[in-house]
């Protein structure tokens, strides 16, 4: 409606500024005639005035004239594809005249627009709560329809198969937040956004879990004799931003244990940890100088929550396998969250917003290494590791951390 007077700058030598006041005054008198007249003369002036026209839809919807309503906020539309206020508004409209599944869907449109909750006035936010209850019970009853209509369509899908399905049906209905990689440096072309890969894209899978418990036996006895070894896993100069990272920033809540420094092998852990060297090359580890391979223990303490972040490069992919995993513990990619199975290893792409978190008493241990994207080539792999370390040698620096 029409915004209060202390939004206006009222001065009288400029003619718009006194139609605001003089429609503000009509529509407080319940002259909402004189009101409509007064913004339009306030439109003939100036037809870029998103305000001007949400008024002119307001007085109009009270004056009983939706199509006329409805013409004013296609012009805000028009103007401002996704104005709140306006998508609201036509909601609210559809919903009145007994259009429910339209109402819905427009519903859904306005909240995807809508500012946060803090920065609404009591009735908006009463609007936009009956507009969340109304977008969910029809989100939910199209999800259930979708479903049935499928049949046994998905019962012939793979696991994997099925699960993206899912991810399409959220996305869709946006249920779910559709997520895209977010590299904080390196973005190869053409590379899939795949939150978790499936197993089968990864034959040496199987045999590299198979070495859990001799990896364990060795993280063990480091554990006991090496407590020294196992570092801050953030690690950020206080004058850089922190941003998220400040909390855990040089904790000892999250720590690593490295077995590569600047993608060379730190000689000493890997004469400690055999069986966890030996594994180490069943993977095809990324390899780019001064920054990959990369391999470690990741030691989470009790209850801190490793915030959502992004990874480095999307030319490379990471592998968890759980060593100490108590109940508790859990793991975000994306849209999918997943529960730990210990000796149970994945592969997810890191520059997809992720998070973790250890919400028992004990501490929760998982070996991290990288690999290569399986949809780059050989010559790819190369020339990625020729760009970057042809960039280090032009600047003449070094990174101080791994990719």
């Amino acid at each position: 409606m029409l915004p209060p007077s202390d939004t206006i700058t009222v001065n009288m030598s400029n003619p718009i500024a006194g139609l605001y006041q003089t429609a503000q005054r009509a529509t407080a008198a319940g002259d909402l005639a004189g009101a409509q007249v007064a913004l339009l003369e306030i439109l003939d002036r100036d037809k870029s005035s998103i305000s001007a026209w949400l008024n002119l839809a307001g007085v109009r919807r009270q004056l009983q004239d939706f199509q006329g309503a409805n013409a004013a906020l296609r012009e805000v539309l028009r103007l401002d594809a996704r104005n709140f206020p306006a998508l609201l508004m036509i909601a609210t409209m559809l919903e009145r005249e007994g259009q429910s599944k339209a109402a819905a869907a427009a519903y859904g449109a306005a909240l995807a627009n809508a500012p946060p909750d803090i920065y609404l006035d009591a009735p908006t936010l009463k609007t936009v709560t009956h507009a969340r209850s109304v977008h969910g019970k029809y989100t939910r009853e199209l999800d259930a329809f979708i479903h049935s209509e499928l049949g046994d369509v998905k019962k012939q899908l793979a696991p994997g198969q099925s699960r993206r399905l899912d991810a399409f049906i959220g996305t869709t209905l946006r249920t779910r937040k559709r997520y895209r990689q977010e590299p904080l440096e390196y973005l190869y072309p053409g590379l899939p956004a795949i939150e978790f890969y499936d197993r089968d894209e990864f034959p040496w899978l199987s045999e590299f879990e198979s070495a859990t418990e001799a990896i364990q036996g060795e993280l063990r006895t480091i554990l006991l004799e090496d407590q020294e070894g196992f570092a801050p896993y953030i690690h950020y100069d206080d004058h850089l931003p922190l941003d998220q990272w400040r909390e855990l920033n040089h904790s000892p809540r999250w720590t690593a244990f490295h077995f590569y420094d600047l993608g060379q092998p730190v000689e000493e852990r890997w004469r400690r940890a055999p069986a966890t060297m030996q594994a180490i090359p069943k993977l095809p580890q990324a390899r780019v100088p001064l920054r990959s391979p990369v391999a470690l223990f990741s030691v989470l303490q009790p209850k801190p929550r490793i915030p959502p972040h992004t990874g480095t490069a999307n030319f490379r992919l990471l592998v968890h396998l759980p060593l100490i995993l108590p109940k508790g513990c859990g793991f975000r990619v994306g849209g999918e969250t997943r529960e730990w199975r210990l000796g149970e290893a994945w592969v997810f792409d890191d520059t997809i917003e992720h998070e973790a978190w250890n919400d028992s008493d004990e501490v929760r241990v998982i070996f991290i290494c990288d690999i290569w994207s399986p949809r780059l080539s050989e010559e790819e792999r190369i020339a990625i590791g020729q760009v970057i370390a042809a960039t280090d040698a032009f600047n003449g620096t070094q990174p101080s951390s791994s990719v």
